[in-house]
């Protein structure tokens, strides 16, 4: 699934050829993908100018003074702004057509979803869906911090990697980063949640920043499906320190790096340099 160093890459990747265009029209090829459409997306977009692609969590939304069009990738989604007459491929459900812009001629902003895990919603002006509504803290931000995790984790005996991948503690740590940033850290990602130090927390909240920022400069992480908006891989995969490597030496002491399924996710980690 992509991950938010992979949803920022897509916003960055189109936010240039969107904002300031105004929608003509709306093409569904389907009427639902993970949930049904509404209809105002079909109804009520075309006409608008797009005034901001933003961000939240791993969602992605379209900014108009009529609403926002909330968009989530899903396991395998990919948005990819194309010429207008690119014909659409099989998994192609839905074509957003901007009247030609200051960057250029008329644009098809295409969402291609094989697994139809992903979203496409509607967010009214003024008001926060309700999937938005009780997010955390985006990690880089200064509403996250080493404090905020240490107080949150008072009393918690889940696994740290969970607290961490919690969305209501702070959205867009998954799996692969949550794992990398506790290797950086030195944490055991199987230990208590709670008998984790403050010092131990603050060098955590650093290295989730640290890691999350180098791989949006990096592209993000190609793991199976994603592939950014121009159809170029991201190259952070090649960082990885723990995610994806168990029975592999580990790259700060030679130990055989370690797997284990938490949360039914599988977890990796180097059972000498994290405690």
């Amino acid at each position: 699934m992509p991950e938010l160093p992979e949803v920022e890459t897509t916003r960055r990747g189109i936010e240039p050829h969107l904002v300031g265009r105004r929608i003509a029209a709306v093409t569904l090829r389907r009427p639902d993908l993970r949930w049904p459409i509404p209809r105002e997306v079909a109804e009520l977009l075309p006409g608008q100018r797009i005034e901001a692609v933003e961000r939240r969590a791993k969602y992605l939304l379209l900014r108009t003074d009529a609403g926002s069009a909330l968009l989530h990738l899903g396991m395998s989604g990919m948005l990819r702004v194309l010429p207008p007459d690119a014909p659409p491929g099989r998994h192609d459900h839905v074509d957003i057509a901007l009247e030609a812009g200051r960057t250029g001629g008329p644009r098809v902003l295409r969402f291609t979803d094989p697994r139809r895990f992903g979203c496409l919603l509607w967010q009214p002006p003024g008001e926060t869906h309700e999937l938005l509504a009780a997010l955390g803290p985006e990690p880089l931000t200064d509403a996250f911090d080493g404090d905020l995790l240490w107080h949150l984790s008072r009393g918690r005996s889940a696994a740290v990697k969970l607290f961490l991948m919690d969305n209501a503690v702070v959205v867009g740590v998954g799996n692969i980063y949550a794992s990398e940033a506790l290797f950086a850290a030195g944490i055991d990602p199987r230990r208590p949640a709670g008998s984790v130090s403050r010092a131990r927390y603050a060098r955590l909240a650093a290295e989730v920043k640290r890691i999350l920022a180098w791989a949006i400069e990096r592209g993000g992480t190609t793991l199976r499906d994603f592939l950014n908006p121009d159809g170029a891989p991201g190259y952070f995969f090649r960082e990885l320190f723990a995610y994806g490597r168990a029975g592999q030496p580990c790259k700060a002491c030679g130990t055989p790096i370690r797997q284990v399924v938490l949360g039914q996710r599988s977890t990796f980690w180097c059972p000498r340099c994290q405690r």
